[in-house]
């Protein structure tokens, strides 16, 4: 077996020819969680060492510690064609204003010392507040001014990459949880990526550290204090437990031995030879052992059948992450390493303000806004005791933007979103709903209508009235009205 002496490249777009690994930064914040910082030279230094080897392509974020001021210095130094810096910003949750946006994107190319950021990648904590899409917008007009090279997100679900893509947000990549422990993004978001040409960048493609050689025959460790394998150890709880995470690891060793490479490499090749993904981000310690090595037998072999055949029976004793990529972070269970996110969710601003009816001490409203809500006389909610009404609802983003005019799917997502908004602020969820009714204008779109309101209704099942109207005002092509009974 011969070992390449370079990574493997990918063309991602006009702009970006990357690493296939690439070196993610998320452990400075570790390494200066003390409060003490990494001289940014010497840390530069360290990064030149990857780069030097054909690890070029880094992975960090606004809140990465001084990741990105690392990162400038390697930059500042280097000729072209130079590294490339992927950095994301988590802003804050709210309005998502012109102003916003810009100055998150204006402090990027502030620590990162450039004039434009190779791939500048949103996260956004919740799909109620429709402020994510606005900013993904924001992002778009950055672009066209030369700030941003490419967009992409982070722990986007299947239906929402497809909304911001539908509604002509150009994201070349979504970067997600993928593994041989959790395998969601090889479902529904593969499909969407070949679909629409977006590709993946997967990170915990070891789980924390527990996919190696270290864990293999172990007892399941008791006192975990590394946050990352708290964080990956309920990914494999949730998934089957130890024992059944051992089939695996047993699995991927003996395909390790045949290749003679290591379970890691196996770990990443399986994931690597997806053809959504374009990469995989493995962390680096600075300042410590590099692995390079051991990352460029990635590219020294490839999967067969045979081994293919043989994770798929370790996977058979598994079961799947509950929900779809970026889950975790929004709902329970919480796959995090504190394992709840609920004092921050709960922290979030909502969209809507239910107000009291004057009068009826049993009655609230929802307003959102609409110039129509006061020339017709409605509320896109009402709630009378444990009663609530929600109003027909289109797919409109702020006065009368019409969202993704020609994909119905993509209008189902962000109606079911502006009606679980409205809920929410009527102290209501998904599952207290009872009823809900959809008008179409196209017997065509009667699937994709469906499988979004599945989507968020599957287990739920409330009663469901679905109608072919001749027409609905203006161009959406789907009106959804719900009702829910508070139970609690």
């Amino acid at each position: 077996m011969t070992t390449p002496t370079r990574p493997d490249r990918l063309r991602l777009s006009d702009h970006l020819e990357i690493s296939r690994v690439l070196t993610g930064l998320w452990q400075v914040a570790d390494i200066e969680k003390d409060g003490a910082t990494i001289d940014p030279e010497i840390g530069a230094a360290w990064l030149a060492a990857y780069a030097d080897q054909g690890f070029d392509t880094f992975d960090m974020a606004d809140h990465y510690g001084s990741a990105e001021i690392i990162a400038g210095h390697l930059l500042a130094r280097s000729d072209t064609p130079r590294p490339l810096a992927f950095t994301k910003w988590c802003p804050a949750p709210g309005p998502m204003t012109r102003d916003a946006v810009r100055a998150g994107v204006e402090a990027r190319l502030e620590r990162l010392g450039v004039d434009r950021v190779d791939l500048l990648q949103f996260h956004w904590w919740g799909f109620q507040h429709p402020a994510w899409l606005d900013a993904l917008h924001e992002l778009t007009q950055l672009r066209a001014e030369g700030l941003i090279a490419e967009i992409g997100v982070t722990n986007f679900d299947a239906a929402h990459l497809d909304l911001a893509l539908a509604d002509g947000v150009p994201l070349l990549t979504n970067q997600v949880s993928f593994s041989l422990v959790d395998r969601r993004a090889a479902g529904a978001l593969s499909d969407l990526c070949h679909r629409r040409g977006t590709k993946l960048l997967a990170y915990g493609t070891l789980c924390g550290g527990f996919l190696s050689e270290r864990w293999l025959g172990q007892p399941e460790p008791e006192d975990i204090n590394d946050w990352s394998k708290m964080k990956y150890k309920r990914f494999i709880d949730v998934t089957g437990g130890w024992q059944a995470f051992q089939g695996i690891l047993a699995a991927a060793d003996k395909i390790a031995r045949k290749h003679e490479v290591s379970i890691a490499n196996v770990a990443t090749r399986w994931v690597l030879e997806h053809s959504a993904v374009a990469g995989v981000i493995v962390g680096a310690r600075l300042g410590e052992r590099m692995h390079v090595g051991d990352n460029l037998r990635l590219f020294s072999f490839q999967l067969d059948t045979e081994d293919h055949g043989r994770l798929e029976e370790a996977f058979s004793t598994t079961r799947p992450v509950p929900g779809d990529c970026g889950d975790e972070y929004r709902r329970p269970p919480f796959l995090t390493a504190s394992g709840d996110l609920s004092h921050h969710l709960d922290t979030m601003p909502l969209p809507f303000t239910a107000k009291d009816v004057a009068g009826r001490d049993d009655q609230q409203r929802v307003l959102s806004g609409s110039k129509w809500e006061d020339i017709a006389g409605y509320a896109r909610a009402q709630r009378i005791d444990n009663r609530i009404l929600v109003s027909g609802t289109t797919a409109t983003a702020g006065a009368d933007r019409i969202v993704a005019e020609a994909d119905a799917g993509a209008q189902t997502t962000f109606v079911i979103d502006k009606i679980l908004a409205a809920l929410d602020a009527l102290g209501a969820c998904a599952e207290d709903v009872i009823r809900t009714r959809i008008y179409i204008v196209d017997e065509a779109d009667v699937e994709a209508i469906s499988r979004a309101h599945g989507r968020v209704f599957g287990e739920i099942k409330p009663a469901n009235t679905l109608v072919v109207v001749a027409g609905l005002i203006g161009r959406y092509r789907v009106e959804i009205e719900a009702e829910a009974v508070l139970r609690r």
